[in-house]
């Protein structure tokens, strides 16, 4: 230390030189390869920005620079071009009366897109040849889309209401893209609307029928 009580250049060198890396070329890809393997690992649930970041020695800041949110680095890990959650989210606000109608259009709007729905085919055949990404997607549909739906229309049962629409929406999905099963993968997505809305809608909003009392 110099007389004046500063710390010696070279020293305020090395402490700078400590630390995060900052963002640099290489930084999003080490981000990448350490999310895939700490999502593949232990789950999606258990996996947290933090973890991720100590791993690659980033702050976590910079993840959130590059990716948003565990989502959208999820969705990047998966390399897909629309991640599921994040569509569902954009689709939610507004009329209740008129989600399904919303789910269903930003579902198949996606889907039906050739450069997105091929990204989107590509990670679901992969899935069903691999245990461990079945059941990471299986984790992430769980948690940031049935339990985002279930918070969003509440009331008794949310959760099972909301796995009941997504068990529909799944077998939209396999059936129309994955399947090619006719009529449904032939069907606009206005006729695919029109005929799935009115049952997701019963689903999603049943009401709990009132005890019977009984009369001696």
């Amino acid at each position: 230390m110099n007389k004046s009580g500063a710390a010696a250049p070279e020293a305020a060198a090395r402490r700078a030189s400590r630390g995060r890396r900052r963002g640099s070329p290489d930084t999003r890809a080490q981000i990448l390869a350490v999310a895939r393997g700490r999502f593949l690992a232990d789950g999606y649930a258990k996996v947290t920005l933090r973890s991720i970041a100590a791993e690659a020695n980033v702050d976590a800041a910079l993840i959130s620079y590059f990716f948003g949110s565990k989502k959208g680095l999820f969705g990047a890990v998966l390399g897909l071009l629309a991640n599921p959650p994040d569509v569902l989210a954009a689709a939610l606000p507004g009329d209740p009366a008129t989600l399904p109608e919303r789910v269903l259009r930003a579902m198949l709007g996606t889907w039906d897109d050739p450069e997105r729905g091929g990204q989107l085919v590509f990670m679901v055949r992969a899935a069903t040849q691999d245990a461990e990404l079945m059941g990471l997607l299986r984790d992430v549909v769980g948690r940031e889309m049935i339990d985002r739906i279930a918070e969003h229309v509440g009331g008794p049962d949310a959760r099972h209401r909301a796995g009941a629409v997504g068990a529909q929406l799944a077998g939209v999905i396999f059936g129309r893209y994955i399947l090619a099963v006719e009529p449904l993968a032939s069907m606009t997505a206005d006729e695919i609307i029109a005929a799935l809305a009115p049952g997701l809608r019963a689903v999603l909003y049943r009401r709990t029928r009132p005890a019977v009392r009984r009369t001696m």
